[in-house]
């Protein structure tokens, strides 16, 4: 493959995930508007549900999916310093992904598959959008299989060497994605697909919950972790100095992959079909997962330091203002912190059974949600976008001015939106509604709460739409940039080898392994044994 082909094998990914990125926040802006009554001729349960299940689907799995993808294919090559294995089926797996990308679109709005992004039966949504999924899920499949070939040529070709960390974490993302969306995949091919074909005349609802569980937090470290290689690999680097310690960086990653696996059970606390001695092992390793974003938190704090203090800064926290807080990647990783403490700890009471108790069916948890997703990934996925793009385009960004005013719109908007969500939960507001219009007087408190976050939806959209803007215009009128580059930051301590342990992961696949077995196993083979019970559908 050419390297005018590869880029645009690269670019190809990132444009459906920055498209996909755009409608799904043109759709925010009217959710949020919808749900606050205050325009009544925007009532619509219907259209609100089909509008929040395509904003869902076009942001939790097409935007990351496609990004990961895309982002991975230009670490590999960047990092390894070696063409791409196979792109023949690079670009495979890419048409799969579209086509069932495209595919899913057609039920959705069309509001055959407003089942929201969980798509948790009973609600049942027109077979298209299932397989659909399940073409998207395959389609990645190829992807990590290319991950990881070049992983091991580089290893086979490179003995005793230390691979690049950002290819580390791009090969233990690649093996996180094939473990857990494993369960989602059998629940889809094996129950909801033959169900909505008519094929079962009943789902079982626990099993359905349980499989989806094997998926739903794990993938948010597959969203999360290239935005980490960003922190570990370019921000140092944008800040002027070195990685404090790429030993503790594969200590993170490695952390990531086992300990995100075998968790996901606190979204499962007030289902009665697990017991409580799982739901406690699932909700300590939920808490352990915490570890490896600490590890983080000081790493790369530890790296600005040293960065800051090398450009002049003085005393406990003068080194602060000696970063370069108008470079869009120091800018982002230092808003994406701001939310990630925010977030994590709305995490930390999510996890906690007793206050989940309290807040799982409310607006706190969309608030925790966005902070994480929308928040800390998405803002560090505009950073790299606008890292890599001068790289990839052959042009310059169209301006050094706007990147930075987008960011900082995107984190006040996304701080005034989820602010206020997080309140109404405490207040007793449920989720999963397509109206807040009670005519209660205890309802009345959440009327501020709702305006505001229409303001911080609207700062959202406006923010993303500058996004989009700087990107194309940089592609199509930036100034010609010949020799640009992506760069990786350097380690403060010496690139002696590492331990095999932080270097390979066969050990820990089989550690994965183990606690898979131990949290799902019976968990999942308790409904081939015991008498459950089906419910048949409800939808479109």
């Amino acid at each position: 493959m050419t390297d005018s082909g590869f880029k645009k094998l690269v670019l190809s990914h990132f444009w459906v995930a920055f498209g996909a990125f755009g409608v799904a926040s043109v759709l925010g802006l009217y959710q949020v508007v919808e749900r606050s009554g205050l325009i009544p001729a925007l009532q619509s349960p219907k259209v609100y549900f089909a509008s929040v299940s395509t904003h869902g689907v076009l942001m939790a799995y097409v935007l990351t999916t496609f990004f990961v993808m895309g982002f991975g294919y230009l670490v590999a090559v960047s990092s390894l310093k070696t063409p791409l294995w196979n792109p023949k089926l690079a670009w495979v797996g890419f048409g799969v992904s579209a086509f069932g990308t495209a595919l899913a679109a057609i039920p959705l709005l069309t509001g055959r598959g407003s089942v929201l992004y969980t798509f948790y039966p009973p609600l049942q949504a027109s077979a298209l959008l299932y397989i659909g999924a399940a073409l998207l899920v395959i389609g990645s499949w190829f992807w990590c299989v290319i991950m990881l070939v070049m992983y091991g040529q580089w290893k086979k070709g490179h003995p005793g060497e230390t691979v690049p960390l950002p290819m580390f974490a791009n090969t233990a993302n690649a093996i996180l994605w094939l473990w857990t969306s494993a369960g989602v995949a059998l629940e889809v091919v094996f129950q909801l697909i033959p169900w909505s074909l008519g094929l079962m005349d009943t789902v079982d609802v626990g099993l359905a919950r349980t499989l989806f569980a094997w998926t739903l937090h794990p993938i948010v470290y597959f969203w999360l972790i290239p935005a980490y290689i960003a922190l570990y690999s370019f921000v140092p680097q944008a800040a002027g100095g070195k990685l404090f310690s790429h030993e503790l960086g594969r200590v993170a990653f490695i952390m990531l992959l086992i300990l995100s696996l075998p968790i996901g059970f606190h979204h499962l606390y007030m289902d009665p079909q697990q017991g409580k001695g799982f739901k406690l092992a699932h909700g300590v390793g939920t808490f352990l997962v915490a570890l490896p974003t600490l590890i983080t938190g000081f790493t790369i704090s530890a790296s600005l330091e040293k960065a800051g203090r090398q450009a002049g800064g003085t005393g406990l926290f003068g080194w602060i203002g000696t970063l370069p807080w108008r470079d869009p990647m120091v800018l982002a990783a230092i808003l994406a912190f701001g939310m990630l403490i925010a977030g994590g700890f709305g995490g930390i009471v999510n996890a906690s059974y007793a206050m989940n108790a309290m807040i799982h069916n409310t607006a706190w948890v969309p608030g925790h949600f966005h902070l994480i997703f929308a928040g800390t990934t998405v803002i560090l996925y505009m950073a790299i976008a606008y890292y890599v793009w001068p790289s990839l385009t052959g042009r310059t960004l169209v301006s050094r001015t706007l990147p930075v005013i987008q960011l900082w719109t995107w984190f006040i908007g996304m701080t005034i939106l989820t602010t206020p969500w997080h309140i109404l939960g405490l207040l007793g507001q449920p989720r999963r509604i397509s109206s807040v219009v009670y005519n209660s007087v205890l309802t009345l408190a959440w009327t501020p709460y709702e305006l505001a976050m229409i303001v911080g939806g609207a700062i959202l959209l406006g923010s993303a739409l500058l996004f989009l803007y700087i990107l194309w215009k940089s592609q199509t009128a930036g100034a010609p940039e010949a020799n640009a580059e992506i760069r990786y930051a350097g380690y403060e301590e010496p690139e002696t080898p590492v331990p095999v342990l932080l270097n390979d992961f066969k050990l820990w696949n089989r550690i994965i392994l183990a606690l898979m077995l131990v949290n799902f196993g019976y968990p999942i083979a308790q409904f081939f044994f015991t008498k459950t019970f089906g419910s048949i559908g409800w939808g479109y």
